[in-house]
């Protein structure tokens, strides 16, 4: 697949809104050198207004990018919708085909399977998600292939978890709706897709509440959440790490190769660190 998009000259970006944090061009650009392409990858600010108009202006040297929030919705009316990006209802992958048709992926899902699965999971009965945004859909999606039968959302404002449990009984998986508010039922692992800070006043009860903890934030980190479920000896998974497994997806779906993890892992551990010099 490599050979026929080309090894030279391609574009790739991530866009949203804010963007300036994103370690994804780091990531991408680490990749690319292992694999010997001569692409590009940056990054741009484009609100879901000016998507369409971003999207429409690209020429024939784009090959694909990488959309994060406030653009996961709003991507699926870009083109042709990928079964796994529809079923989440949140696409975060568009790749322009040789022929020019644009194709929606969430590659969000298989990244976050990826990195539980990295971190020891084999099975989760029962799950509580802090969240109830695009990226809980993708979550709930995930965690159904890990066997969930009970998940339990925990919402600031509980009507609009109601889609969740739409999409729960569409995968086979009962969900449960919870104010936002301790204490938290006891599960197998316990996902924050909530945005930075906003997990922080649960961060106590959700580290005693599960074995396994992810937080999707991964600058500024350890977050709160992650330093309780560190001192509560919790197995703790990062947005760094589902960073990295979505984009081991995105790489092979844009480039046609895959990379060492490791390659990935450092890229973004060293401008994590960059910044903390900065």
């Amino acid at each position: 697949m490599t050979a026929e998009v080309g090894r030279s000259g391609r574009r790739c970006a991530v866009l949203g809104s804010p963007i300036a944090h994103s370690l994804s061009p780091a990531l991408h650009q680490a990749a690319y050198g292992v694999l010997g392409l001569d692409w590009s990858y940056d990054r741009y600010e484009v609100s879901e207004a000016d998507l369409t108009g971003f999207v429409a202006g690209c020429d024939a040297s784009w090959r694909g990018l990488s959309l994060t929030m406030p653009l996961k919705v709003a991507a699926l009316a870009l083109g042709e919708v990928d079964p796994v990006a529809a079923q989440a209802g949140a696409a975060n992958t568009l790749v322009w085909e040789p022929e020019g048709r644009r194709v929606l992926f969430n590659t969000d899902v298989a990244g976050l399977v990826w990195a539980l699965t990295r971190a020891g999971v084999a099975r989760l009965p029962r799950v509580t998600i802090l969240g109830a945004g695009a990226t809980a859909r993708s979550t709930l999606v995930s965690v159904s292939q890990l066997g969930a039968g009970t998940v339990t959302v925990v919402a600031r404002t509980p009507s609009r978890a109601e889609p969740l449990q739409v999409l729960g009984a569409e995968l086979g998986v009962t969900v449960d709706v919870q104010q936002w508010a301790a204490p938290l039922p006891l599960a197998d692992a316990l996902l924050n897709t909530a945005v930075a800070g906003a997990a922080d006043t649960l961060a106590g009860a959700a580290a005693a509440s599960a074995p396994l903890v992810f937080d999707a934030i991964y600058d500024p980190w350890p977050t709160p959440l992650a330093l309780a479920a560190t001192a509560a000896g919790r197995t703790v998974v990062s947005g760094l790490d589902l960073l990295v497994g979505q984009a081991l997806r995105q790489l092979e779906l844009m480039t046609g190769s895959s990379v060492d993890p490791d390659v990935l892992y450092a890229a973004g551990r060293a401008a994590l660190a960059a910044r903390v010099g900065d």
